[in-house]
C-alpha cells in the first residue's frame, strides 16, 4: 500500500508518498480501502509540530483523521460490517492520507447512498465536530440565536445547516465572497468580518460557536446574553471573562462516534444536509491540498482523492 509520510515536523513540503507495509485488522477492527480523505486544520497543526505537547506522535507518521472507502476485511469480532460495504468515519488522529487504513469498527458508519465516495471522505470530522459542539456542549434548541464564526469553512458549513435544521436563528461570519453561500446554507444573517464588527451587529445570542480563537473569541463574550454559552474547538475560552459576562465557556475535542455519524448520514441521505467541495487533489499532491487548507479561505472542504492511486 501507499501512504503519505512525515519524517520531520514542518510545512506541507515535509510530506512524501511512499510504499509502506500493508495493514491487517485486529479482532474489533475493519480494513478499509480508502477512496477519499479530507484536510482538516488539525492535520497541518500536527504536521507543523505545533501540537506536540498535546498530541505527541512518533516520526514518521501518516496524517489524516477522516476517510471514506470500501471494507476489504474485518476482524473476527466485527458483525456490523462486511467486505464490500461502503463506509466513512473519523478514524483517529492519524492515518487516512493512505490507500488503506485499519479502523475500529465502532468509529465507522455506512456512507450515504446519494453521496459519492470522493465526497464522503469530507463528512466525518467536520459534521461530528459541528454536531457535538451544537447539541452536546451547547445544548442548542429551536428558537435560540447562535453566532457561528468561520461559517463558510468545513465545520462552519456543517454547523450552519445543522443549527438551521434544529430551528435556531443562525448568524454567521464570513468573507465578502462567501456571504451568499452561507445564506444558502440556512443563515438568517451573514456578517462580512472584513467590513463589519460583528460585536456591534449581534446581541442577546444564546450561543457562539467559535472556530477562530484569539481576538474573535475575546470579542464574542459581548454578544452573549446572561446564561449564554461560548463553545470552541480551537482554544480554551477565558473562564474569568465568561463569569464577568454571566456566560459559560467550553473547549472540546471531537469524539469519534459511529452511531452518531450514522444519524448524520441519514440527514445526508434525506437531502437535508449537503457537502460543499472546495477542491479535490490526488494523494500524490497532498501537500498542495494542505497548502490550500492553510489559506483559511477554502469554501467547504478540501478533499484528497485516493482511489486512483492504489
Amino acid at each position: 500500500m501507499k501512504a503519505i509520510l512525515v519524517d520531520a515536523f514542518g510545512g506541507p513540503e515535509t510530506m512524501t508518498l511512499r510504499e509502506v507495509a500493508d495493514h491487517r485488522p485486529g479482532d474489533n477492527e475493519v480494513l478499509v480501502d480508502i477512496a477519499s480523505t479530507s484536510v482538516n486544520p488539525i492535520d497541518w497543526k500536527i504536521v507543523s509540530g505545533a501540537m506536540r505537547s498535546v498530541i505527541p506522535v512518533p516520526l514518521p507518521f501518516t496524517p489524516g483523521v477522516d476517510a471514506a472507502g470500501t471494507v476489504i476485511a474485518v476482524g473476527r469480532n466485527v458483525t456490523t460490517f462486511a467486505p464490500g460495504d461502503e463506509v466513512m468515519g473519523f478514524i483517529g488522529i492519524l492515518g487516512s492520507y493512505a490507500t488503506r487504513a485499519v479502523v475500529s469498527a465502532e468509529r465507522l458508519a455506512r456512507k450515504p447512498g446519494n453521496v459519492p465516495l470522493t465526497e464522503a471522505g469530507a463528512i466525518p470530522a467536520v459534521t461530528l465536530t459541528a454536531w457535538q459542539a451544537l447539541f452536546e456542549h451547547g445544548g442548542l434548541r429551536a428558537g435560540q440565536r447562535i453566532l457561528i464564526h468561520a461559517a463558510a469553512g468545513g465545520v462552519g458549513s456543517a454547523a450552519v445547516q445543522l443549527a438551521a435544521l434544529a430551528g435556531a436563528e443562525v448568524v454567521g461570519t464570513a468573507s465578502r465572497a462567501n456571504l451568499d453561500y452561507v445564506r444558502s446554507l440556512g443563515a438568517a444573517t451573514v456578517i462580512d468580518y472584513g467590513a463589519e464588527d460583528f460585536a456591534r451587529r449581534v446581541v442577546e445570542a444564546d450561543m457562539v460557536l467559535d472556530l477562530v480563537g484569539g481576538y474573535t473569541q475575546e470579542q464574542s463574550w459581548s454578544v452573549l446574553k446572561p446564561g449564554g454559552i461560548l463553545v470552541s474547538s480551537v482554544s480554551q475560552p477565558d473562564i474569568l471573562r465568561g463569569r464577568a459576562s454571566g456566560a459559560e465557556g467550553i473547549r472540546f475535542s471531537t469524539r469519534p462516534d459511529g452511531k452518531q455519524l450514522s444519524e448524520i448520514a441519514a440527514l445526508y441521505e434525506s437531502g437535508k444536509l449537503r457537502t460543499q467541495v472546495d477542491s479535490v487533489f490526488p494523494l500524490n499532491e497532498a501537500s498542495h491540498a494542505m497548502t490550500r487548507s492553510m489559506t483559511r479561505h477554502a469554501r467547504g472542504k478540501v478533499i484528497i482523492k485516493v482511489a486512483n492511486q492504489q
